[in-house]
């Protein structure tokens, strides 16, 4: 591999936008056969650089080779002609078309006067997919498919030429363990065929287990590339952020205030049953369990999003019914979202109207509402989150994703919250920002905040958590201090282990 000339080269690229130098004199290349990891911070420069790569920026100075000839790319169709195939984090497929159809999506196979040579689309298809081992086939609705399953049409879209490079854009955020195995199948057998990989990712573990070289991108600038065999997570973490950062497991205590929230024996059809804990304002309480364990439904329903079947819910010691989110919300209650993009924010909008939008009615002056009032709520968070934006008028959906998650967090704390919920707080967040989110949960709980944090990462809530309930199959299995708790302990109860007998 490292005799072979480049299959991709960009030296001295640079973009500049208004006012912005998002790339400048970034170099970097990828050899035949080889996963090369791309790494940074949000709005390190990545997606520009790859979006320069793929022909929709045109960059302002530098050049790109291919084979080591230099050339211009200026769409992602001449991308693709080239061998630079894109696998995007955001799906971009059509739901009422076939999986044939969107993987082949504008070069369809014809016969004579136009018309679409069917068998040949559907064989081609399947051929493709049997490579991936999925459980679908050609004539499948996109839209009947899961998120999982659809990102796997994504990448079979890459299959469908002899690719040179192939950049994956946080391709596993979708997918089951089972599927990750799948994918990983997928990046090894091209490997083997000499294409090389670029890898984005936040995903240390991953970056680690499947990657040869890591390049690392700060502010717009190459800063380095390491050799993955010889370094570690705190290098790459100090090269992407210029500091060291504490990822040790949470030691701290503080003052706990009377309980906030009690749940006892709450039930939800066959999503949950008979869950019971409790959180103390200046606490964290960590959910942790597999997929499908039942921690995000029982978010849903303490928030008003679905009715319980049975149990109880009680606030500062006065049982509550709640039926919607406006019910919970006014009883102090307060939910940040697993999906921020999806259900958290309106990426369309200001960054100020993002962060007052579920207290308009309160901000009218006569029938308008009060420009100053909402500025004065939009500056108050900022500060107090160190939220990074030119200024409110910023459009949210152009802020990075730990902003972005910042600007959620402020919209609900300045509701005045007596208990914070917050489902996957630095899902699809770089190392940095998640830091600056979990110091920002602890800080919340020093306050005097109840907060209850759902993750998916163990070390996630470790380094959070206060107590840890552990959740299998819609029960509770144990519930931890922050002193007691192992990590074997922690896998053994969410695998539904008590002791050494399956629950």
């Amino acid at each position: 591999m490292t005799d072979q000339p480049p299959v991709l080269r960009l030296e001295g690229v640079v973009k500049t936008f208004p006012g912005v130098r998002a790339l400048d004199g970034v170099s970097f290349d990828l050899r035949p056969g080889e996963v090369h990891a791309l790494m940074g911070e949000n709005g390190a420069g990545k997606s520009t650089l790859m979006k320069v790569l793929g022909g929709i920026y045109d960059p302002n100075e530098g050049q790109i080779c291919v084979a080591e000839e230099q050339v211009e790319i200026t769409s992602p169709m001449q991308a693709k002609a080239r061998g630079v195939v894109f696998i995007h984090q955001e799906l971009s497929l059509a739901d009422e078309l076939t999986v044939a159809e969107n993987i082949w999506l504008g070069e369809l196979p014809l016969k004579s006067f136009g018309r679409v040579d069917w068998g040949k689309l559907y064989a081609d298809t399947d051929a493709i997919l049997k490579t991936l081992n999925v459980s679908f086939d050609a004539r499948t609705r996109v839209g009947d498919l899961s998120i999982a399953n659809q990102q796997m049409v994504e990448i079979a879209r890459a299959l469908t030429v002899d690719p040179r490079a192939v950049i994956f854009d946080e391709p596993t955020a979708s997918l089951t363990d089972a599927e990750k195995v799948v994918l990983f199948k997928v990046i090894a057998d091209l490997q083997s065929r000499g294409v090389g990989i670029i890898y984005i990712s936040h995903r240390m573990e991953e970056i680690f287990k499947i990657t040869d070289r890591i390049s690392v991108l700060r502010d717009g600038q190459y800063r380095g590339t390491l050799n993955t065999a010889e370094t570690d997570e705190e290098a790459v973490t100090q090269l992407m952020i210029g500091r060291k950062l504490d990822l040790s497991r949470n030691e701290s205590h503080h003052e706990m205030g009377d309980v906030a929230l009690e749940v006892r024996g709450l039930s939800c059809g066959h999503l949950f049953n008979d869950v019971s804990f409790t959180v103390h304002r200046g606490e964290v309480v960590g959910f942790y369990g597999l997929v499908g364990a039942g921690r995000t439904e029982i978010a849903e329903t303490i928030f008003g999003l679905r009715d319980p079947s049975e149990g109880q819910i009680l606030l500062g010691g006065e049982e509550v019914r709640i039926h919607s989110p406006i019910e919970a919300i006014a009883r102090g209650i307060s939910l940040v979202p697993e999906d921020r993009k999806g259900q958290g924010l309106v990426l369309g909008m200001n960054c100020r109207d993002n962060m007052t939008l579920p207290q308009v009615d309160d901000l009218t002056a006569g029938p308008f509402v009060s420009d100053g009032a909402e500025i004065s709520i939009f500056d108050q968070y900022r500060d107090k989150l160190d939220i990074r934006t030119p200024g409110w008028r910023q459009t949210v959906g152009n802020l990075s994703g730990g902003n972005q998650q910042k600007i959620v967090i402020g919209k609900w704390l300045s509701m005045r919250p007596e208990v914070l919920i917050v489902d996957e707080p630095t899902r699809g967040i770089d190392v940095g920002s998640k830091s600056e989110i979990h110091n920002l949960i602890r800080d919340l709980a020093a306050q005097g905040y109840a907060v209850i944090v759902i993750s998916s990462e163990m070390p996630e809530v470790l380094h959070v958590s206060d107590r840890i309930v552990a959740m299998f199959s819609g029960r509770v299995m144990r519930t931890f201090t922050s002193d007691e708790v192992t990590e074997d302990s922690l896998i053994q109860a969410i695998s539904g282990l008590q002791g050494d007998k399956v629950a």
